[in-house]
């Protein structure tokens, strides 16, 4: 390791040698004065880095990061003379991959900032460049959520992800608890849509053996199955005010009761919860509890949606083909491109998915044309369709003329078409008993 002839700065480049973060050492004109072997490892390609500036390191460029499009942390803590921490793409023997990047400030004797330590953490959960599995992407608003997930997942902290249907907020869970020190533990995922009130307390809570009728033996639990590791609430709007009640009582008193038990039993995991849901509308409408909104709210995270990062498109449409179709090598033409990125994906990734999965089944060579990205139901037969209505007719006859049609052509049980129709399965309930045989 090279480094100028000082004692300070031997005794501290002889401290960062032995650690395993890749970290150098800076002025404050952003030249690199010391680098440990880690460093030189992950992001100089075995080669010289002392004499070099950060930046052309670490991203190829020819002026600071905040000349470059980026937030310099080196610039702020140079004015604050504190900390400072952000995420960054850096250039590595691999390719460019996220990096989350803290500079620290050295002072001397008397107090003068002399040099900044800066230490570098790959994000090993998330990729900038095509991938078959995990978070993909590079965009500016990709970036700042991964931002937030990196700080926030090695915490005990109770994270909530909020964003529209199709996201990927499951995804993101599964990396927080991938990055947490629960990542041994096991991750649980319970759907609150389809918890009904009868279910709740068994699902979650599981049972004693002979508590009710049909109970023959033990269950376990999902917070029971959650222990050391992390529960994952989906859709946790979804859950009436009754249930949300015991929610709550759960998180507060960290203990539960198997149904038919009489014991107490710990309950240990770190929650993350999702929605995508106004949550604080339904707060002031009183459609979901106050109490429990802050207690799940501790770290809110919101997920952007498709429309929010169109630079990412190309990028999770190579990511995407390799996961629908892992044995063939396909690609978009340059037209199916262009016509995937006119539109607004409401489904955001999961209707990207969705496209994508039903075009490479249309497709018979490697290349997926505007004609395969075609919806099959453009033009579906007569009789799948809702009868015409007339033009003058009062809602409650729309209504029931509408259910009446979505019970004859939904296939699956009742609470699989509440949860189609937005409703719950109460309120499907008692309109379909108004509309009557």
């Amino acid at each position: 390791m090279v480094a100028r002839p000082t004692d300070k700065l031997h005794e501290l480049v002889s401290f960062l040698d032995g650690l395993a973060e890749p970290r150098i050492v800076m002025d404050d004109r952003y030249r690199i004065v010391a680098a440990n072997a880690a460093y030189t490892r992950e992001f100089g390609g075995g080669g010289p880095v002392v004499g070099r500036l950060c930046y052309e390191v670490s991203h190829r460029f020819n002026a600071p990061c905040d000349q470059s499009g980026e937030s310099c942390p080196l610039l702020g803590s140079r004015e604050d003379g504190h900390s400072r921490r952000v995420l960054h793409l850096h250039q590595t023997p691999r390719g460019e991959e996220h990096v989350d990047v803290e500079t620290t400030p050295v002072r001397d004797d008397s107090g003068r900032i002399r040099y900044f330590v800066e230490t570098m953490r790959v994000v090993r959960h998330a990729s900038s460049r095509p991938a078959a599995q995990g978070l993909v992407g590079r965009s500016p608003a990709f970036t700042r959520m991964l931002g937030l997930v990196t700080r926030a997942a090695p915490s005990e902290a109770t994270i909530m992800l909020l964003g529209e249907t199709g996201t990927g907020k499951e995804l993101v869970a599964r990396v927080i608890h991938e990055a947490s020190p629960r990542a041994e533990g096991p991750f649980v995922a319970v759907d609150c849509a389809g918890l009904t009130e009868t279910l709740f307390e068994s699902e979650l809570f599981g049972y004693e053996k002979g508590a009710f009728t049909g109970a023959a033996h033990r269950k376990q639990g999902l917070v029971e199955a959650a222990s050391g590791g992390t529960l994952f609430l989906d859709e946790i709007g979804e859950l009436p005010l009754s249930l949300q009640v015991k929610l709550l009582r759960l998180l507060e008193t960290s203990t539960y009761r198997r149904v038919g038990g009489v014991d107490a039993l710990r309950a240990d995991f770190r929650l993350v919860s999702a929605t995508h849901r106004n949550l604080e509308a339904m707060v002031a409408n009183d459609t979901f509890r106050r109490d429990l909104y802050f207690r799940i709210n501790t770290f809110p995270v919101r997920t952007p949606s498709l429309r929010e990062r169109p630079e990412d498109l190309p990028l999770l449409v190579e990511s995407l083909l390799a996961r629908v179709a892992p044995q063939r090598t396909l690609r978009l033409t340059p037209a199916a491109l262009a016509q995937l990125s006119a539109m607004r994906f409401e489904g955001n990734i999961r209707e990207l998915r969705n496209l994508l999965e039903r075009a490479s089944l249309l497709a018979d060579g490697t290349e997926i044309e505007p004609r395969h990205l075609a919806n099959v139901d453009d033009a579906p037969p007569t009789g799948d369709r809702p009868p015409p209505m007339p033009q003058w007719r009062t809602l409650d006859e729309n209504e029931r003329d509408y259910l009446a049609w979505a019970l004859k052509h939904h296939q699956g049980d009742r609470a699989s078409l509440a949860h189609r129709l937005g409703l719950s399965e109460r309120t499907l309930f008692r309109k379909l008993r108004e509309l009557g045989p």
